[in-house]
């Protein structure tokens, strides 16, 4: 090791000479010999703590470059999203309008059916009864021309009887004068009753015609009804579909919101009510109106999920223009610890005492210190929903205390497991945490 050393002195001498160090004090001079090798390992450390440095702080220049790139492109997702998301709440109102005007238009329609099958019913009455007549005129008829043959065939019986009993012809010509007017009041009343019989054919055709007048305008109008329904069945469709979508990415089934929703309600909007529609007594089952009751039934539940997305903690718990959001929902690496774990919620940083607000309506489970959490506000929503406000640097509610959207709850702090004042926020939904995003950007755009 020795001889090594020498030798790599004796390499290293001509570009690094020995130097010596002189230290000198009150009353004696002592020297530091600085071989070629030691100079050669100082100054390779002082290069590499060198080249260290300028390796980490490019690290960290293109560490903060990249995130700055990353939040642009979040912040034009988010927009875009936004946008999009706008574009079918317009769509949504569009459709909405669409629907009530095709309400009224469905409902002066169904009273335009109604009067034209009044009308047909009176018209099927009418033809009837010009049928019974003209059956009993023929009848009436056919009864006549009997007895006109039968007195004929009578008349000249007698004419015959007269002409043997009395040999002359006088009562009998009397009395044939008599049988003649009787016959020419008979055929002047028959012509009469074909007349009227031929006023009663022309008057059932005419019925008849305008019945099938009126048959032909309802085919027209059960066409136009469905062209009707299928837009907005359509339209229903696509603003359904989004908040059906929101409420199984929160965890919360949309079966569930119609049903708390109508059980909470006590009376249901008059516009979205079933159409029962009846002349004299109820009409019977009506292919058109099921299918109106029907899209009015999925309107209840578009007005249903409103009200439901009402009652979620869709708003931000903190003022957008004062904060920035620093750690989302997933797996991230622990700054305390350092070791990778799931984080259950969003941070928030910003000033100290930022007002906290509540999310939803609800009641406050817990208000006080907890372990980690440090000071933590706990409040219990609809639905098995609950939201956790956690390193508080103050409170402003207590447990059992009822709280609005929008109220203040406490201040943002750093109590607890924390690096820097900042609000950590939960939401769990049957006590599974979920992430709080989806209901944040439900609120922002769906209404």
């Amino acid at each position: 090791m020795k001889r090594f050393l020498v030798r790599l002195n004796q390499r290293l001498e001509r570009r690094l000479p020995e130097q010596r160090l002189f230290l000198r004090s009150d009353n004696t001079t002592r020297f530091v010999r600085l071989r070629p090798a030691s100079q050669a390992i100082g100054i390779g450390a002082v290069s590499a703590f060198f080249a260290w440095g300028v390796i980490a702080t490019s690290i960290l220049l293109m560490d903060a470059i990249g995130s700055g790139n990353l939040r642009d492109q979040a912040l034009r997702e988010q927009a875009n999203y936004e946008q999009r998301l706008n574009q079918l709440a317009r769509e949504r109102d569009a459709r909405a309008t669409e629907a009530e005007a095709a309400q009224a238009r469905f409902a002066e329609a169904m009273e335009r059916i109604s009067e034209m099958q009044m009308q047909l019913l009176q018209s099927e009455e009418r033809r009837l009864e010009l049928e019974t007549g003209i059956d009993a005129l023929h009848a009436s008829i056919r009864r006549v021309t009997r007895e006109r043959d039968q007195a004929r065939a009578r008349l000249d019986e007698v004419n015959r009887t007269l002409a043997q009993e009395t040999g002359t012809t006088r009562t009998a010509a009397d009395r044939n004068r008599d049988n003649e007017e009787m016959l020419d009041y008979l055929l002047a009343a028959m012509e009469r009753t074909a007349e009227q019989t031929y006023d009663l054919n022309m008057t059932a055709d005419q019925a008849i015609n305008q019945a099938r007048h009126l048959a032909m305008e309802n085919e027209l109008l059960k066409d136009r009804n469905h062209m009707i329904f299928s837009q907005i069945e359509e339209a229903l469709d696509q603003v359904m579909d989004p908040l059906e979508r929101v409420f199984r990415n929160a965890g919360v089934s949309p079966d569930q919101i119609r049903r708390l929703v109508r059980q909470g309600s006590s009376s249901q909007t008059a516009s979205l009510r079933p159409i029962a529609v009846s002349t004299s007594g109820v009409m019977g089952p009506n292919q058109d109106i099921a299918r109106a009751n029907g899209i009015l039934a999925r309107m209840a539940d578009v007005h249903a999920y409103r009200q439901g997305l009402d009652r979620l903690p869709v708003a931000r718990p903190v003022s957008a223009g004062s904060v920035r959001q620093t750690s989302g929902f997933g797996m991230r690496r622990h700054p305390l610890t350092g070791r990778s774990t799931m984080h259950n919620g969003l941070d928030w940083a910003g000033p100290r005492n930022t007002p906290i607000v509540a999310t939803a309506d609800g009641v406050v489970k817990q208000a006080g210190r907890q372990g980690g959490y440090g000071n933590l506000v706990i409040i219990q929503h609809d639905f098995g929903i609950e939201t956790y406000y956690a390193h508080l640097n103050s409170i402003n509610v207590r447990a059992g205390q009822r709280v609005s959207r929008g109220q203040r709850i406490g201040g943002m702090g750093t109590t607890g497991a924390s690096t820097g004042v900042h609000l950590h926020y939960e939401v769990r939904v049957n006590g599974r945490p979920v992430n709080p995003i989806t209901y944040i950007r439900a609120g922002q755009n769906v209404f």
